[in-house]
């Protein structure tokens, strides 16, 4: 029986309620895994790419591991209860799949230096907590040349989240590819300020249509947009997660974080004892970012062989989404011809580039 102490009545019936499997005897030579989710594991989006990667974990390294889940923790207080609790069960690797869990996982940390904590998309770190990420811009940089070739209005809209550098960084790389094909077209985004309102979501991908937009992308975590879209007939792509079954004819690819190898490397690192801290940044090279298939009743031929051979470029390193020249909003250059934009300066990308219209608000 997995060994869990001090859990909260609240959190340990939650714990039973989502594990991934049914409890299996456990020995001293399994590895206990633990997934904190943010949200609930849906269909699509976020925490269910999260959850298939934890899946394909387990495919991987079978009877040498046993995981175990947990869902929509969201509070600070909460948090810290959650990860307490999971230190202190006789865990020996815990991964938090959100940014939102970084201040929690940086607290509990050294309360349990015997315990390793990995942490997606956040940028604090110690001797047993490391963190993760992915290159999504790149994703968003074929998105881009695909919505280029085949805009009509040469008007993109981008509904999106909160203003930080991530997202920022992927309307740029987005902008960069549409520009580099069709000069003429634009990005007009809407900020939504959740990451998980359907009604909003569709809210602002209406807008965008009715402004002329005939291609939409997106950066949240709901099904809003991709259902909107394809209600209108308007083309689509997905995010996080392939979403074609939500909009079968208007999806023209979905942008998909891989984190299966990142985590069969990270805990077969804990079992041979090589696992150290870090900050890991994979991208197409490593297989970390995908593009789901092309809808290829939608987009014509030469499209898709220039994102195949753009997706070929990026993996082989002669392809960068953010080589110079490249201007902001106001023709300032802020990377020479030659020149590629340092991963420094992508982490904390806070302007637009040329072709996005409006402001980036405070």
């Amino acid at each position: 029986m997995l060994k869990i102490k001090y859990f909260s009545r609240t959190i340990l019936l939650s714990l039973i309620a989502i594990a991934a499997f049914p409890p299996v005897a456990a020995t001293d030579e399994k590895l206990k895994v633990g997934f904190v989710y943010v949200n609930e594991i849906r269909t699509h989006g976020w925490n269910h790419q999260h959850d298939q990667s934890r899946k394909y974990l387990v495919k991987q390294l079978g009877d040498s591991i046993e995981t175990f889940s947990l869902q929509h923790v969201t509070t600070e207080e909460e948090m810290l209860s959650t990860i307490v609790d999971m230190a202190s069960g006789d865990f020996d690797l815990i991964f938090f799949t959100s940014g939102a869990h970084m201040d929690s996982a940086v607290a509990v940390a050294n309360r349990f230096p015997n315990v390793k904590f990995e942490n997606a998309t956040g940028e604090k770190r110690s001797k047993n907590l490391a963190t993760y990420s992915a290159r999504f811009y790149e994703g968003r940089y074929v998105s881009g040349r695909i919505a280029g070739a085949m805009t009509k209005s040469n008007r993109i809209g981008y509904v999106a989240a909160f203003p930080i550098p991530e997202i920022i960084r992927g309307i740029n790389s987005f902008t960069i590819g549409l520009r580099e094909v069709n000069p003429e077209a634009i990005v007009e985004v809407v900020w939504v300020s959740s990451w998980n309102n359907p009604e909003r979501d569709r809210e602002a991908t209406k807008f965008l249509i009715d402004r002329g937009a005939d291609i939409i992308a997106q950066h949240t975590d709901s099904i809003g947009t991709v259902i909107e879209a394809e209600e209108q007939g308007v083309f689509i792509f997905g995010q996080t997660s392939d979403m074609r079954d939500l909009a079968p004819t208007t999806q023209l690819t979905a942008i998909i974080p891989n984190w299966g190898d990142y985590y069969v490397d990270r805990v077969t690192a804990v079992i041979d004892g090589s696992w150290t801290s870090g900050d890991s940044w994979r991208g197409m090279a490593e297989n970390a970012i995908e593009l789901a298939d092309f809808n290829r009743s939608a987009i014509p031929p030469e499209v898709i062989a220039d994102a195949e051979k753009t997706i070929a470029g990026i993996r082989a390193g002669t392809i960068h989404p953010f080589s110079g020249p490249i201007y902001d909003q106001n023709g300032n250059e802020i990377v020479s011809a030659g020149e590629n934009l340092s991963d420094e300066h992508l982490l904390g990308m806070n302007y637009y580039v040329q072709g996005v219209q409006g402001s980036i608000p405070n």
